[in-house]
Formats: C-alpha cells, structure tokens, sequence
C-alpha cells in the first residue's frame, strides 16, 4: 500500500508523531493532513478534466477546418475531390533503374 514501508515502519513514525505532536495535537493534524489530501486530489481532478476538455476542444476545431479547407477546395476547383489528393506516383525508372534527366538523349521505351 505505502510502496516499501512496511507496518514496522509505520507504527514508528505513528509513536514518533504522537510524541512530538502529543495526543492532543495528534487527532487535529490528522483532519488537518486529510483535508490537505482531499483538496489536492479535488484540484489534480479538476486540472485533468479541464487538459481533456481542452484536447477535445483541439480536435472539434481541427475538424472544422479541415471541412473549411475542403469547402474553399471545392469552390476553387469543383472537379477536386473532398478528400486530400493521393501522393503523386514514383517517376519512372530509366534502363539501370535510374531516373532519366530531362536532358538526356536516351529515352526509356
């Protein structure tokens, strides 16, 4: 439960608090203790909730401008698809496998 501190250890430190703390002390410092704990857990919730919103957020924004962008695509040119264009295909190979150049007087066939 408390990762490498065993009951040994823990009653320890319970004697240790209760003589420093004294018995009085001792059960305020706990509810004091619990309370910090709880308004952390609160806030650490709170901030991972509002990181997911956010995230959301992000993504629902993408989204509409990605629809935007084809929108615009398709008012420039309507015979574009709405989708992203594939990449374009390799050139084409020359005799040894390498790719001609444009001033080169061999063709491939």
């Amino acid at each position: 439960m408390f990762g490498s501190i065993g009951m040994p250890e823990l009653i320890l430190i319970f004697i240790v608090a209760l003589l420093v703390f004294g018995p009085k002390k001792l059960p305020e410092l706990g509810k004091s203790l619990g309370r910090g704990l709880a308004e952390f857990k609160r806030a650490s919730d709170d901030l991972k909730k509002t990181i997911e919103d956010e995230i959301e957020q992000g993504k629902h924004e993408a989204e509409a401008v990605k629809k935007q962008v084809a929108d615009v695509r398709s008012t420039i040119d309507p015979t574009a698809p709405a989708a992203p264009r594939p990449a374009p295909e390799a050139a084409p190979q020359g005799p040894e496998g390498s790719v001609p150049r444009a001033d080169s007087p061999i063709r491939p066939a």
